[in-house]
């Protein structure tokens, strides 16, 4: 062994190898300051491991002398020994490149997720709990700074406002639940004009203190508090910053603090859970009243316009709704023509106002390229590229919301829809267990977990476990009756679902994503199932009449039409009744819109079955057992509506060719 290391200092690999060790660090440093894609990075590590036996061997077999590379001399050791001396020479080269890659690997693939942050709620120390939302304020102009910032990825907001008013966080467990490696969390004083910011930069990991600071300053100087802070923390995360980035970060979104609280407040109702129509409306007042205040308050303009195209879009499909949406986006840019997110209000005008898919996906990127952090840009674009047909591409963008507002009940609601519309049926369970994790009072993620269970299995017992959940008093203008009662008619219990309409007080019930009901219609349908037709007919003769009132409203709403279908077919004006269904596929045929498009092909199906045409009704019945999003085997089993068609041997035939596709 000592001839070994003899032939080792004789051949000078010694220094050699201790040469390069000492530049093979700076060479990996090098290109962490460069700030290269992290796969270059691992990759150099790798070249300069595998490289190390191979220089000790070249060392071993030359030297560098005056006349230039030579072979190192042989000394008169049996072939035997020097064999034995290579062996042991790249063994223990592999040995130490081995145990180098042990530490040195993976901490270049843990350097990926260094730089991602959530920036808890703060908390409000002032003695006024009015304060509540100035501290609220604080905390969400760092956080919307941080999100402008492309090296970063920054959770939402919805996600991190869940920990709202938690006493005690576990560091570790919030960042496993969010998926980053920082947290931030911070208070805000508040007496009089003056304003102290405390805030701390904390390691997920650990729970160690990475950073903190205390700010002390007027009133008036509250937006250059959140600028200076937003670039300190970008600065502790090594963060790279764009000139524009620069820029965007000390832009103050308005010079009035009371306006800008009261779009704090208006972004809270705006995003509720389930984002009813009443919180939707007194979301819309806010940012009026900060408008106000501010005529000059362009995010608040955006804010405005994109409530206004959810309500449009959910609730009202009036072209005055459309118009004010519009108005207000394209105010927001007039005043600011770079604005981010007057971009992405003008993008959800075009695409819920107009499903003009292009314009609004132009308008989404333009957001998404200055808001690389905001999950509404990737939501958006996912949603549009499903009705456009492109499943692939929608689910990775949806799946990316979800991984920037990863407790967003929305985010989870919209990518376990997709899932479900695919038949991909165990991962929408999953996801949307997640969202009732999130948020179990959210009728939305129950309600999906009910209709989940149903067409997936056909199990109808877990929508009464998932709706108990839910207070008897919240229904969100109708949605739960709706649903409760179309379980309720999937599981023949017709005296239970009559109980539960008649208790609903007005006459229209508003779904979203569908037509409003009228009342009467749903009474009307129990009746008829029931065998009771003279008191069927007359509710149906009342839903006509609401009906065509929705219509006059509305009368380019294909879900309308659809629906006034549906109720002429059951008042038995059979011809009427399949023009009405013919205009909804027309308005929204799938080929437009391959997410809702086949609900339309559905309507047309089901009013063809109710009057007696039932070869068009097992034509499109075949087709939507095919589609993304269509009808599902179970539903086609349990569904009353399908009735007439059973007796027929066609309908059996069509159960068994795609039950075992489901």
């Amino acid at each position: 062994m000592s001839g070994f290391f003899e032939e080792l200092q004789r051949r000078k690999v010694y220094r050699v190898a201790a040469a390069y060790i000492i530049v093979a660090p700076g060479v990996i440093a090098a290109f962490r300051a460069w700030d290269l894609p992290n796969w270059t990075l691992r990759l150099v590590i790798v070249v300069l491991l595998l490289g190390f036996p191979i220089v000790l061997m070249l060392a071993c077999a030359y030297d560098i002398t005056e006349q230039g590379v030579r072979a190192t001399p042989t000394t008169a050791a049996p072939r035997a020994h020097r064999r034995r001396n290579i062996v042991m020479l790249v063994t223990t080269g592999v040995a130490i490149s081995a145990a180098a890659a042990f530490f040195l690997l993976p901490r270049a693939v843990a350097r990926k997720t260094d730089k991602s942050i959530a920036v808890l709620p703060f908390q409000n120390l002032s003695d006024e709990k009015e304060n509540a939302y100035f501290a609220d304020g604080i905390q969400d102009d760092i956080l919307t700074n941080l999100s402008k910032i492309g090296d970063l990825k920054v959770i939402s907001r919805m996600s991190v406002m869940s920990y709202r008013g938690d006493a005690v966080r576990n560091a570790r467990e919030i960042g496993k639940a969010l998926g980053v490696a920082t947290l931030l969390e911070g208070s805000v004083r508040r007496a009089g004009n003056r304003v102290r910011v405390n805030v701390q930069l904390i390691n997920a990991n650990n729970d160690e203190h990475i950073w903190a600071e205390d700010c002390d300053r007027d009133l008036t100087d509250v937006f250059a508090i959140q600028s200076d802070l937003a670039q300190k923390i970008a600065s502790a995360l090594q963060a790279k910053l764009s000139p524009n980035e620069k820029a965007l970060l000390y832009r103050r979104p308005t010079k009035d603090s009371d306006a800008y609280l009261l779009y704090v407040q208006a972004h809270d109702y705006a995003n509720q859970p389930d984002r009813p129509y009443k919180t939707s409306l007194k979301a819309e007042e806010l940012f009026e009243r900060a408008i106000k205040l501010d005529p000059n308050f362009a995010v608040a303009f955006a804010g405005l316009s994109q409530v206004q195209s959810w309500i449009y879009h959910s609730y009202e499909p009036t072209s005055a709704r459309r118009e004010k949406a519009r108005f207000n986006a394209s105010e927001s840019l007039r005043l600011q023509p770079d604005l981010p997110e007057g971009h992405l209000a003008l993008g959800f005008s075009y695409y819920y106002g107009d499903r003009d898919y292009e314009r609004a996906l132009a308008e989404f990127e333009i957001a998404k390229r200055d808001l690389p952090n905001e999950a509404q840009a990737y939501l958006a674009i996912g949603a549009i590229q499903r009705r456009q047909g492109k499943w692939a591409e929608s689910t990775a963008n949806l799946e990316q919301a979800v991984a920037l507002d990863p407790k967003n009940a929305s985010m989870l609601v919209n990518l376990a829809s997709s899932y479900m519309a695919l038949r991909k049926f165990e991962a929408a369970d999953k996801t949307v267990d997640r969202a009732i994790a999130v948020a179990p009072q959210s009728f939305a993620t129950v309600g999906l977990k009910a209709y989940l269970a149903a067409a997936w299995r056909g199990d109808l017992s877990a929508a009464e476990t998932q709706f108990s959940v839910i207070p008897p008093e919240v229904d969100p203008n109708g949605l739960v009756t709706w649903v409760r009662a179309g379980m309720l008619m999937w599981q023949r219990k017709f005296p239970e679902a009559l109980a539960v309409v008649q208790k609903f007080p007005r006459e229209t019930l508003i779904t979203y994503m569908t037509a409003p009901v009228p009342k009467a219609f749903l009474e009307g349908t129990i009746h008829f199932f029931e065998g009771d037709k003279p008191r069927a007919q007359i509710e149906f003769e009342k839903a006509r009449v609401v009906s065509e009132q929705l219509l006059r409203e509305a009368p380019e709403d294909p879900g309308r039409h659809a629906q006034h279908g549906l109720i002429l077919a059951a008042l038995g004006q059979k011809e009427e009744a399949i023009k009405e269904g013919k205009k909804a596929v027309e308005l929204l045929p799938e080929s437009r819109d391959a997410f809702d498009g086949p609900q339309s092909t559905a309507a047309l199906a089901q009013i063809y079955a109710s009057t007696g045409e039932f070869d068009e009704a097992f034509r499109l019945l075949d087709h939507l057992l095919t589609v993304p999003n269509g009808v599902a085997v179970p539903i086609l089993k349990l569904d009353p509506a399908w009735d007439p068609l059973r007796k027929d041997p066609r309908f059996q035939a069509l159960i068994e060719k795609y039950a075992a596709k489901r």
